[in-house]
């Protein structure tokens, strides 16, 4: 009796195992699978971040060439404006010089014998006697002239300073050439370069003495 109960539980436990086994089959597949969908999510959300990175690259690629287009635009556009203003001032230059006519000659008042002294702008008896000299030639040829009177300082002082010392000293001359000699005004101008234009070293007192000084150009 006994032995025909054992028989009879063995194909109970063999069924009890396979149906054991079989669920855990099922529960292994599952498992897979939900670790196959999880790892698929991510890839496709990778995927998804690549293309909008891609897409982000592409946008900031475009606007760089935007960029160094709009650049090489302002560049040509400066690169023009600088060709035009130079040949603006080569022909400014040259109506001034057609303008001011041919240079006859030049009479120069410098301090190398003590004419313009540091920081005066007062006319010495000897710059006074080269213009008188100036002005009776000027009657005696009765030409229709024009002066130019350039007022030039040595480097010592300020720029500013020098520009300034430079147009007293050129006005000192014109007022001299109206008030005694008769000269019209509008027939001279005057201009002062200070430090701009030394004919000789700054770095010397003779040097100096060269610079300071005033040009009477007379032009037909």
């Amino acid at each position: 009796m006994k032995e025909r109960t054992r028989l009879a539980l063995i194909p109970s436990v063999a069924l009890a195992g396979v149906g054991m086994l079989l669920a855990s089959g099922c529960a292994t597949k599952r498992y897979v699978n939900d670790g196959l969908s999880v790892q698929d999510s991510k890839i496709a959300d990778v995927e998804t971040q690549v293309e909008e990175n891609q897409r982000r690259i592409g946008e900031a690629s475009d606007k760089i060439v935007a960029v160094d287009g709009r650049a090489m635009d302002a560049q040509r556009i400066g690169k023009d404006a600088g060709t035009k203003a130079a040949q603006a001032e080569l022909k400014a230059g040259e109506a001034f010089d057609l303008a001011r006519g041919k240079l006859l000659y030049k009479v120069v008042l410098s301090d190398v014998a003590g004419r313009f002294s540091v920081d005066k702008s007062d006319l010495s008896d000897e710059s006074r006697g080269k213009l008188d000299e100036m002005a009776a030639r000027l009657k005696s040829e009765n030409a229709n002239v024009y002066i130019e009177i350039e007022g030039h300082t040595d480097g010592s002082g300020s720029e500013g300073w020098n520009l300034t010392l430079g147009q007293q000293r050129a006005e000192a001359v014109r007022r001299y050439l109206n008030m005694q000699h008769g000269i019209p005004l509008h027939r001279m101008s005057i201009i002062s370069f200070g430090e701009a234009k030394p004919i000789g070293d700054n770095g010397t007192k003779d040097g100096r003495a060269q610079n300071r000084r005033v040009e009477v150009k007379v032009l037909s």
